[in-house]
């Protein structure tokens, strides 16, 4: 039998890349033979990912969802056109496995797998399910979930579902903290606070924490902070910072999370799946803010799991500038001066962590 060649089918966000990421590079250390191939949206972040880690990937034109007439109308043309080019590379393969990991990519490819009756893996990590995870499932034949919760949302479909936690970067099994702390310049002496809007950056989590830098300061003698404010936002914060007593490295992106969540003693951030289920692996006290624009709340259901376990606290990123700032504040003074209430929450992450999940995936799409 020929090799196994996997595609995988997806982007727009880290979100979805590194999940797919982690997963092929498991295949990679089980199969060596296997072929491994990437489907990614034209954003910056999916290349940027996928060179880095070394894997070929094909770029389509797909564009989200949209009724509104224009965009509905480009959005079928660009369709079209993603699942002609995909059928294409597809079918030059043989013993194909396609593996759908979300996003408005993911959806023209799996649904060419599907006309090519090649086999169709979908990895949900999401408590909700997206639109386009929510076509593909009726195409699929095994799904993988990161929560139980999100077993009902594809009660329709004929797949098998496997409850198996969301895949996580290799780097997560065996963290080198020293690293990170080498590379970005860190004191070993202080305390690190983490500050992420996840792989593009939050203007609001920005603002609301540049704001209380004066009362940051506070803390210069202990603490210091690595805020990583995106790319497009980098030049703006780090003149924020200016010369702030408070030891402070502002970096608009940093590729490898397993080793700087090593060093941090607590993180503000968003709570998207991935970001939540790395939060647990590193054993991190964390203060969610979720993204509050989304119509399904999904990242609001993914920081309750680290907050019934008390690995978490929520922070609502409300409209009102000052009223935000005010809520980040109250929670951050309190565990930056609680350690004990912080090894508390960091032994708790321990209780939603789940470090096998790319290989439990690996193993199962293999054996297809």
């Amino acid at each position: 039998m020929n090799a196994h060649s996997f595609f995988f089918a997806g982007g727009g966000t880290g979100g979805h890349i590194y999940p797919a990421v982690a997963v092929a590079e498991k295949i990679a250390a089980l199969a060596p033979a296997a072929k491994i191939h990437f489907f990614c949206s034209t954003r910056s972040i999916d290349a940027q990912i996928l060179q880095r880690a070394g894997f070929e990937y094909t770029i389509l034109p797909a564009k989200g969802f949209s009724l509104r007439p224009g965009r509905l109308v480009q959005f079928c043309i660009w369709f079209s056109k993603s699942y002609r080019l995909a059928k294409k590379v597809i079918a030059a393969s043989d013993n194909s496995i396609v593996v759908g990991v979300g996003g408005f990519v993911a959806a023209p490819v799996c649904r060419a797998a599907h006309k090519l009756n090649v086999s169709v893996a979908l990895l949900n990590v999401d408590i909700v399910p997206g639109r386009a995870n929510k076509m593909i499932a009726r195409w699929a034949d095994e799904i993988f979930v990161q929560f139980a919760d999100t077993q009902q949302y594809f009660a329709r479909s004929n797949a098998k579902i496997h409850l198996v936690g969301c895949p996580l970067r290799s780097g997560f099994e065996n963290p080198q903290p020293e690293q990170a702390i080498k590379q970005i310049g860190l004191d070993q002496n202080k305390k690190t606070l983490l500050i992420t809007g996840a792989s593009s950056g939050s203007e609001n989590i920005n603002e609301a924490v540049c704001s209380l830098l004066e009362k940051l300061d506070t803390f210069a003698h202990d603490w210091q902070i690595v805020h990583l404010a995106g790319q497009a936002n980098f030049d703006k914060v780090s003149k924020m910072y200016g010369s702030r007593k408070i030891a402070h490295k502002v970096l608009g992106y940093f590729d490898d999370m397993p080793n700087l969540l090593a060093v941090a003693d607590l993180v503000v951030g968003r709570s998207g799946a991935v970001s939540v289920a790395e939060y647990a692996a590193a054993g991190v006290p964390s203060i969610c803010m979720p993204y509050p624009y989304h119509r399904d709340k999904h990242q609001y259901l993914n920081a309750g799991k680290l907050v019934e376990a008390g690995a978490a606290v929520i922070v609502d990123d409300l409209a009102e500038r000052q009223e935000r700032a005010n809520r980040l504040w109250a929670e951050l003074q309190k565990l930056m001066k609680d350690g004990k209430k912080r090894r508390q929450m960091a032994e708790a992450c321990k209780t939603v962590a789940r470090l096998d999940a790319s290989s439990k995936i690996a193993e199962r799409l293999i054996k297809l």
